[in-house]
C-alpha cells in the first residue's frame, strides 16, 4: 500500500472478494535532507495508507528498505547513465524490491499472495502457465515494467485494479470513503521527488558528468556538450548549436565522449540487441517470431521479428519501419496481442 488509490482500491476489491488482507509499504531511500520527498513513502502517503487500513480494518506493515534500494535501484540508475545509457529504474525496483525483498516479507509473515495496484491482468493458459496480460484501461496499463516477472512470481501474485478502468477505480474510492479517492496520480521517478534527473546525478555522480564534442555522422564538430547523461536520444531542444535545420541527438560514444547528431531523416533505427531477456512463460523462444515490440514505457508498439541468441538469454529484434525512440538502458519488450511475452534491456542499435 503506498497511500495512494489504486493500492487502496486494490485492498478494498480483495476483502470483498473473501482474501484476509494485510497492507505492506516500503520505507524506500531518499537523499539525505530529502526524507519527506520520496513520493513513494513521504510521512503524508505513510498517514494516508494507515488511514485505509484502519477503515478497512485490516493490519499494516511498513519495511524498512532504504539500504537495499539505494545499493539496488538508485546505483542502478547511477552506473546506467556512466555507462552511457538512459536507465529505467522502475523496472529493478520491480524485479528486485517489489517480486522479491517485498514478496519475501509477505511470505514470512503467512502471506499465500501478494496483490499491488499495477495496472495489469493474468490468467491461464491452455498448458496452466500463467499469464500477463494487458490492463482493460490501455492509457494506465503498466505490463511494460512487469515483463521481468516469472512465472513463480505470478502463481504469487494479484492485480485487482487491472481489471477495472481508473475512472471506476477511483468511483469504488468515493463509494467506499476512502480518504485518498480524489489523490492525483505521480509518474515520476519516486527518489528523484519531482526533480530533474540532471541535478541528481551533479549531486550524486558529478565524475560522469564530462564536457566533450558534438559531432555530427560525418565527424565533423559542431559544438560542445555538457555530459553525456545530460542528453537522451532523440534530443532537440537544449543543444547550444546552430544550425539551417533542427538537429537532433542521434548516439552517445562513451569511449570518445562524443554527442553525435543528425537531421530528423538520419535519427532513428531498424534493429537492436536487447540482452538479460525475461520470458514470462520460463520458457525461451528458439526460433523467430513475430510480435508488437514496445521500446519505452509512454512509446507505442511496433510490428517486429524477435530473433532469440545465446539460448534466449538475448535476442535480436528487426522492426518493419525505422523507430525513432529505441534508447540503450530502456527495455524492449514484445506481445502478442495483450500477451507480454518477455522482454530485455537494450544495450545496441544499428
Amino acid at each position: 500500500m503506498s497511500g495512494g488509490v489504486d493500492s487502496s482500491v486494490a485492498a478494498v476489491l480483495l476483502k470483498q472478494q473473501g482474501f484476509e488482507v494485510a497492507g505492506m509499504m516500503l520505507r524506500l531511500w531518499s537523499e539525505p535532507g530529502k526524507e519527506d520527498s520520496n513520493r513513494c513513502c513521504t510521512p503524508d502517503s505513510m498517514a494516508l495508507a494507515r488511514r485505509v487500513a484502519a477503515k478497512l480494518d485490516i493490519p499494516f506493515y511498513v519495511i524498512d528498505a532504504k539500504e537495499i534500494f539505494r545499493k539496488t535501484v538508485v546505483n542502478y540508475f547511477l552506473d546506467g547513465y556512466a555507462a552511457g545509457g538512459t536507465p529505467n529504474p522502475c523496472l529493478m525496483c520491480n524485479r528486485q524490491i517489489r517480486w522479491e525483498f517485498l514478496l519475501e516479507h509477505a511470505l514470512a509473515l503467512g502471506a499465500d499472495f501478494m496483490a499491488t495496484g499495477h495496472y495489469v491482468r493474468t490468467e491461464k493458459n491452455h498448458d496452466g502457465k500463467i499469464q500477463l496480460l494487458r490492463a482493460v484501461d490501455p492509457l494506465k496499463d503498466q505490463s511494460y515494467i512487469l515483463h521481468v516477472l516469472t512465472q513463480e512470481k505470478l502463481a504469487r501474485a494479484l492485480f485487482p485494479v487491472g481489471e477495472y478502468p481508473k475512472s471506476e477505480i477511483r468511483k469504488i474510492a468515493a463509494e467506499n470513503n476512502l480518504p485518498v479517492a480524489t489523490r492525483h496520480d505521480s509518474q515520476d521517478l519516486c527518489f528523484l521527488a519531482g526533480e530533474d534527473y540532471r541535478e541528481f546525478l551533479k549531486r550524486n555522480s558529478p565524475e560522469i558528468l564530462v564536457n566533450g564534442t558534438i559531432v555530427n555522422k560525418a565527424g565533423q564538430v559542431l559544438g560542445q556538450h555538457s555530459g553525456l547523461p545530460n542528453y537522451t536520444i532523440g534530443q532537440r531542444k537544449g543543444l547550444g548549436i546552430s544550425s539551417p535545420e533542427p538537429l537532433f541527438v542521434i548516439s552517445k560514444d562513451t569511449i570518445t565522449n562524443t554527442l553525435v547528431v543528425g537531421s530528423a531523416e538520419e535519427l532513428g533505427t531498424r534493429e537492436l540487441i536487447a540482452t538479460g531477456v525475461n520470458w514470462t512463460s520460463n520458457t525461451p523462444f528458439s526460433s523467430p517470431f513475430q510480435a508488437q515490440v514496445k521500446c519505452r514505457y509512454t512509446g507505442r508498439e511496433a510490428p517486429a521479428e524477435v530473433i532469440p541468441q545465446d539460448g534466449g538469454e538475448k535476442v535480436r529484434i528487426v522492426f518493419e519501419s525505422m523507430q525513432r525512440d529505441i534508447t540503450p538502458g530502456q527495455a524492449a519488450v514484445f506481445y502478442n496481442g495483450d500477451v507480454v511475452l518477455g522482454g530485455g534491456i537494450i544495450i545496441f542499435t544499428n
